[in-house]
């Protein structure tokens, strides 16, 4: 792990400038929204600017990385540490839109370039570190979070807490140049012409899809159905979501260990049933005890999924390919964002919510019983066209010598 750490150097620094930003962003959500005079509906349609915003970038990420090699992402980590520190200074609500719309912009930036630096890593060195740098993402949002509320309730203006965040931004951004990282002839010896490998990325854009799709709901619905499925009181209620976002991020850890012993298809196959079972038990459970028990496992569950997948479609496709692929991933997977919240919603409204999490697990089956193995048969046909991997660190699921398949 400690070996994993330091390879881990430099993106690490982009995932925890990403947990500063949402974690604020979270905790100073109300005071934002009244400092820019935005109704409700308002700040909603700022959230989805922003989101459409940081999917244009996503797109573009690729010719970025390409043109700035491995000087993009730390001037991505500054970029978002300059628009975060300024995030609390715009007055009116369309100034604080398109402020908020660039913010996310960056982030959306630096979201691929980070998960493809990660992917590059773990091919030069055969050593798994998705699960690593993802769960610190998750151990260190939460902490931002409670210390962003905290200094707003003791009196300190969202300007200046954003400032901070966005000072220490930049100096990770420091930390990412330095970090372990790789060379510019490595990143133009990777820019020779890959396929596409759509019969890989279609089923890993669904997986992302159903897992982020998993993750907003029981964000979102969690603690209402709580409430009104078990009738427990606001605090106790709480506990549903608290619950998810503590069991993602020491699922990641644990993810990050069993990833030097399992395949990328097992962990896989592993996380999706459990966050099935989990979501089924959570929907049905008789007493709030079993309740609590179905969100920590599904926590638990959805863990690892994203990142697994993100290493897995990384190490098949090979170099020259990775910025891509992970920027389509991550526009596939942002469709889980937008169609989650209503999807339950007119569920719920339909059937209640114990339905609509039942439709959650039902969705989570379908990863190992019908996307991974189709995630299998595209990486077959890439190996058979010569166009995956096989050897070295690429296609290797653990540090050993003797690298292995990742779907096998």
């Amino acid at each position: 792990m400690r070996h994993d750490l330091h390879l881990s150097r430099g993106p690490a620094s982009a995932f925890a400038a990403m947990a500063f930003f949402w974690g604020a962003l979270a905790a100073l959500a109300p005071a934002l929204k009244d400092g820019a005079g935005l109704s409700d509906g308002g700040f909603g349609l700022a959230l989805l600017a922003a989101t459409g915003a940081a999917v244009a970038a996503m797109a573009v990420a690729p010719a970025v990385a390409a043109r700035a090699g491995p000087r993009g992402l730390p001037a991505s980590v500054v970029a978002v540490g300059v628009t975060m520190g300024g995030l609390g200074l715009v007055d009116g609500p369309l100034g604080f839109t398109l402020w908020l719309a660039l913010a996310c912009a960056g982030m959306g930036l630096m979201d691929v370039l980070m998960n493809a630096q990660v992917s590059r890593l773990e091919a030069a060195s055969g050593r798994t570190l998705m699960n690593l740098n993802h769960g610190l993402y998750s151990l260190v949002y939460a902490p931002v979070a409670v210390a962003a509320g905290v200094a707003r309730w003791a009196g300190s203006s969202p300007e200046a807490i954003f400032a901070a965040l966005g000072l220490g931004t930049v100096g990770l951004a420091v930390l990412s140049r330095r970090g372990i990282g790789l060379s510019a002839e490595h990143h133009r010896a990777e820019r020779r012409p890959v396929p596409p490998g759509w019969a890989l990325l279609a089923p890993a854009g669904a997986i992302v899809c159903l897992a982020f799709l998993a993750e907003q709901a029981a964000e979102g619905w969690s603690a209402l159905h709580l409430e009104r499925g078990q009738a427990a009181g606001p605090a106790a209620s709480a506990v549903g979501p608290a619950l998810l976002g503590l069991t993602m991020g020491v699922g990641r850890l644990g993810g990050q260990v069993a990833a030097q012993v399992w395949s990328h298809r097992m962990l896989l196959a592993a996380g999706a049933s459990l966050a099935a079972a989990g979501a089924a038990l959570a929907a049905w459970a008789p007493v709030l005890p079993l309740a609590y028990l179905g969100f920590a496992a599904l926590g638990l569950g959805l863990s690892t999924i994203v990142p697994t997948t993100f290493a897995w479609v990384g190490a098949r496709l090979g170099a020259g390919a990775r910025e891509g692929a992970i920027a389509r991933l991550s526009i596939v997977g942002y469709a889980g964002f937008f169609f989650g919240p209503p999807a339950m919603g007119g569920v719920a409204e339909l059937a209640g919510l114990d339905a609509a999490f039942t439709l959650v697990a039902v969705l989570l089956v379908a990863i190992p019983a019908v996307l991974l193995p189709a995630l299998v048969r595209g990486e077959t046909a890439l190996i058979r066209a010569g166009h995956a991997p096989v050897r070295t660190g690429e296609g290797a699921i653990s540090g050993s010598a003797a690298p292995r398949p990742t779907g096998r």
